[in-house]
């Protein structure tokens, strides 16, 4: 150092080297410190939007059924004695109209006297665009919506209700404690040839994920791995689908999701287990949640992010429906 301190110009040099190469080592989009003030504020404002996915007016949680279509025509409304398929009977017409399919496309014309919207139009007759459609159709009667949705190669009515009893009902979300440090950074290790993930569903449907490689991390000095997924077509984030120790009683039993920012030019991202979060499947018997692959169960509790919810759902949603 006292060779160096009589050169100025390359002491300077060697510590703007050095920096250079800490910079490279480790971007400043993947440094595991945060402030944790800053932290504390992104995280509730995270949550916030969490909170309206559940249970906003289109959320989770106004999910009032899944009915999955084979035939041709199909007459739909709540009277039972005159429908193919039976709608609940809450904020329901007896006769809401018909669907009848053309090709791979389903059309819906409304029956006399119903009201039918899509955004700000009423319709009469529309053919409805399924949800892998750029602009995918939703069809409003009051506070319910229809929409057509693909799973598994096969196409199902989705059916919301603003106004339904598992929204009116419903008991918040709940959180580990903030833990900056489960915030880890995560190395990618990208298969040595291209690999598509087969995931089963919770209703037994099979669905495909493109996967660029495996997560590499640590937790209390321990290594882990996750295999990251790409859902369909998007390639800006990663999806892990994991369960861990704490789905025995604390989280929700089939496992968590988790999204992550694609690696930087030195193979790392980070993985924030403060924002793992339950599925919707955790919220309503009617959704289709994938299920974790075998590779992406962890021998490890991962006491960070969101607890199993409190409030009803599945098999318990039929009893709250008959109150």
């Amino acid at each position: 150092m006292r060779i160096l301190s009589r050169h100025p110009a390359l002491l300077s040099m060697l510590l703007l080297a050095t920096g250079a190469a800490c910079s490279r080592a480790t971007p400043a989009a993947t440094k595991t410190a945060v402030d944790s003030t800053a932290y504390a504020t992104e995280t509730a404002d995270w949550r916030v939007k969490r909170l309206d996915a559940i249970a906003g007016a289109d959320g989770w949680s106004t999910l009032a059924g899944l009915f999955w279509l084979d035939s041709a025509s199909y007459a739909i409304g709540s009277d039972a004695k005159t429908n193919t398929i039976v709608l609940p009977p809450d904020n329901t017409a007896p006769q809401l109209g018909t669907l009848t399919r053309t090709d791979s496309t389903y059309s819906f014309t409304a029956a006399p006297g119903v009201v039918a919207m899509v955004d700000s139009a009423r319709v009469d007759t529309i053919s409805l665009a399924t949800d892998r459609s750029r602009s995918p159709t939703v069809l409003r009667v009051g506070s319910v919506t229809y929409r057509v949705i693909v799973r598994g190669g096969r196409q199902a009515l989705r059916v919301k209700d603003s106004s339904y009893v598992l929204r009116r009902e419903f008991k918040g979300l709940r959180y580990f404690p903030l833990d900056t440090s489960m915030r880890v950074l995560a190395r990618l290790v990208r298969h040595a040839a291209p690999r598509t993930l087969r995931i089963l569903n919770v209703i037994g449907q099979t669905d495909e994920y493109r996967s660029p490689g495996m997560l590499e991390f640590t937790i209390g000095g321990k290594p882990y791995t996750l295999t990251a997924a790409y859902e369909g077509k998007d390639t800006t984030q990663y999806f892990a689908i994991f369960r861990d120790e704490t789905a025995r009683d604390e989280t929700y039993p089939a496992g968590r999701f988790l999204y992550a920012q694609p690696a930087d030019s030195t193979g790392h991202t980070i993985l924030d287990f403060n924002r793992a979060y339950n599925p919707p499947c955790a919220f309503t018997p009617f959704a289709t949640c994938p299920l974790p692959p075998a590779e992406n169960m962890l021998k490890v509790a991962v006491k960070a992010g969101e607890k199993r919810y409190a409030g009803p759902h599945g098999s318990t949603a039929a009893e709250i429906r008959t109150r």
